[in-house]
């Protein structure tokens, strides 16, 4: 899996999943840089993310995320994406140029479990949607687009990082 040309670790998956977490303790035990970039959209709106939703709508949202994701230049990083990422398809493609994408991957009940308020979160979802039809629409994006699948059901952070750390 090791690339001369791929310095960034990308990780996408749903919301709840680990991104954030297995990216910071990931970023670590490699040595790499943390970014965030649903930090970097608020960062760069002045915006919380579901205000960004509440205010632009669904689709304005998913534009204005995949244009920060697609301009993110940066070497040596662990970069967690929103759920959504994988909507954005110039984002996508960057991210992929970038860097290796990973996508942890977890059941619907785990997910499930995870999540508390989802218009809180800022989770990018169609209105009347529920949790179970936003996964079965993003599961298939995600293997899609992944250079990598971890399978994260019942392990610990620590042995996600340790398999990812293993192979990349």
């Amino acid at each position: 899996m090791k690339n001369k040309n791929k310095h960034n670790i990308i990780l996408i998956g749903m919301p709840g999943a680990g991104k954030s977490t297995v990216g910071v303790v990931l970023a670590k035990r490699l040595g790499h840089r943390f970014l965030d970039s649903d930090l970097v959209i608020q960062e760069r709106t002045g915006k919380l993310l579901h205000q960004l939703i509440e205010i632009h709508g669904l689709e304005g949202f998913l534009r204005i995320e995949n244009q920060v994701n697609a301009s993110l230049d940066c070497d040596g990083y662990v970069i967690a994406t929103g759920g959504s990422a994988v909507y954005g398809l110039e984002a996508m493609d960057h991210l992929k140029d970038i860097g290796i994408v990973v996508y942890l991957k977890l059941s619907y009940r785990e997910i499930e479990e995870r999540l508390g308020d989802l218009n809180a979160r800022g989770v990018a979802m169609k209105p009347n949607q529920t949790l179970l039809s936003l996964y079965e629409e993003r599961c298939p994006l995600y293997e899609q687009q992944a250079d990598l699948v971890v399978e994260c059901e019942g392990k610990q952070v620590r042995h996600i990082v340790e398999e990812l750390a293993a192979v990349l």
